[in-house]
């Protein structure tokens, strides 16, 4: 099965779980920025939850079928349309051949995702199919889609069997007006005064204009300040400058003390700003749902509470899965 791309949406690429392993060599493991609606648009048209599909921020694209197959959208709250009727979300979506997808804006949420029964096939490239545009590895030819662009699927037409299931509403990702993430402080936290880690956790923060698949920039918290030192050699006069240092996932680097800025999916792997610490796993997700301007609250986290909202989360997976399953 094929699909042409009409109308490209906005920066909609091809994704999948990632490719973990390769970070020592400054390759992210990239992957979609919302696993879990990925995960669950692919069970729900059957697929493996790591089968490619499709990444779109704020609107999908428009797409036109050579063959039937079944499909499934999931992430944001978005108006969906076969031939201009309207489908819903988070269950499989019968499409036949000749038919048109396409999107409204969405409502809620940042990005969509849409699954294909089957999964996009696109080369590997070091284990993953994920784009990632920096890069120029994966997906299709390493970029975003364009219109005129045409993907296949591993799914052929005999194979398509509807099924009528869906993922309850309280078990979709929930936007509130104030999200809270977790976070972990990490190894330069001493770096601040005390009275400036309080500050950071008190202050209610906004998603800036800045958020893609690097990074989210964060404003309107107060800023920080620093204990003072000598500079270590390399480092610079800039008190939230170090040496450089390797950043994991979720870490935040505040440059300047100014704007906390969360590393995403494609983020690079070291450089030279502090980090005051990382958002635990479990809400990596949620990050990659918010818009621009919406509120946040960063929650001071231990490493065992950490720990049990991990464990919650792939409780959450697993209940998904055994409702997909029956």
């Amino acid at each position: 099965m094929t699909f042409k791309v009409i109308e490209a949406g906005i920066s909609v690429s091809v994704q999948d779980l990632g490719r973990p392993g390769y970070y020592q060599l400054g390759i992210p493991q990239g992957g979609a920025m919302d696993r879990f609606s990925l995960s669950v648009a692919n069970l729900l048209v059957g697929n493996n939850e790591n089968a490619a599909g499709l990444e779109a921020a704020y609107i999908g694209p428009k797409l036109h079928f050579s063959s039937s197959t079944m499909i499934a959208v999931t992430g944001g709250d978005a108006p969906v349309f076969v031939d201009g009727v309207e489908h819903e979300c988070w269950r499989p979506i019968e499409i036949k051949a000749g038919q048109v997808l396409e999107f409204g804006f969405i409502k809620n949420g940042a990005r969509l995702y849409l699954a294909f029964a089957g999964g996009i096939n696109v080369p590997e490239v070091l284990g993953s199919r994920s784009t990632y545009t920096v890069g120029i590895l994966g997906g299709l030819e390493g970029r975003v889609l364009k219109s005129g662009d045409v993907l296949e699927t591993f799914q052929s037409e005999s194979q398509v069997t509807i099924r009528d299931v869906s993922i309850p509403e309280a078990m979709r990702p929930q936007i509130t007006q104030v999200t809270s993430l977790k976070v972990l402080p990490g190894l330069y936290w001493h770096r601040l005064t005390e009275a400036a880690g309080e500050k950071f956790f008190a202050d209610e923060w906004a998603v800036g204009t800045e958020a893609d698949r690097m990074g989210y920039r964060f404003t309107g918290g107060r800023p920080m300040e620093f204990v003072e030192r000598t500079p270590p050699f390399g480092a610079g006069a800039d008190p939230s400058n170090i040496v450089d240092s390797a950043y994991p996932y979720g870490s935040i680097q505040v440059p300047a003390g100014q704007e906390p800025i969360v590393l995403h999916r494609d983020a690079v792997s070291a450089g030279g700003y502090f980090q005051i610490g990382t958002v635990i796993s479990a809400d990596m997700d949620l990050i990659g749902q918010l818009q621009p301007n919406k509120k946040v609250q960063f929650i001071k986290v231990s490493m065992d509470e950490a720990l049990k909202a991990r464990s919650v989360y792939q409780a959450k997976m697993a209940q998904v899965r055994e409702t997909l399953n029956r």
